[in-house]
């Protein structure tokens, strides 16, 4: 693990298993990991891991919609200028960077009540990711 990693799991709250029962996120030292119910057994899976396969997932997804999801971050913003769409362009071709600086609180309570699930299997590998329904409308 990188040093300058997350000192929390980045999608806390927001991690199910594939029976869709919550993943909890317990810190091992300073590692943090996400803990997942195997008939019992309680897997560790590092966080690191599973952020950085989200965070991937979720910027291919923007990089292949690029324009219109640009376009949809620019109204939710409520602006449509030049700054703004460089402003959003920037936050997406760097979107990994988050995992430098972490997730605020506020941001994974917004992304849950959108609906937002990673959904992972007992290995800790990424199955699949439910998107807000509004960026479902966008092809996602």
């Amino acid at each position: 693990m990188v040093d300058s990693g997350p000192r929390s799991a980045l999608f806390a709250g927001l991690v199910y298993d594939d029976q869709g029962k919550p993943v909890d996120a317990v810190m091992v030292g300073d590692v943090p990991f996400y803990v997942v119910d195997d008939d019992g057994f309680r897997r560790h899976v590092e966080a690191e891991v599973v952020d950085r396969r989200v965070i991937e997932m979720l910027r291919d997804q923007f990089m292949a919609h690029r324009e219109i999801a640009t376009e949809a971050m620019l109204q939710m913003l409520g602006r449509d200028d030049l700054f703004a769409k460089a402003m959003v362009d920037a936050s997406i071709e760097n979107m990994d960077r988050v995992i430098e600086y972490g997730l605020p609180e506020d941001a994974r309570t917004w992304l849950g009540m959108l609906g937002f699930r990673v959904v992972i299997n007992r290995h800790g590998e990424v199955e699949d990711l439910d998107m807000p329904e509004q960026y479902d409308e966008f092809g996602g």
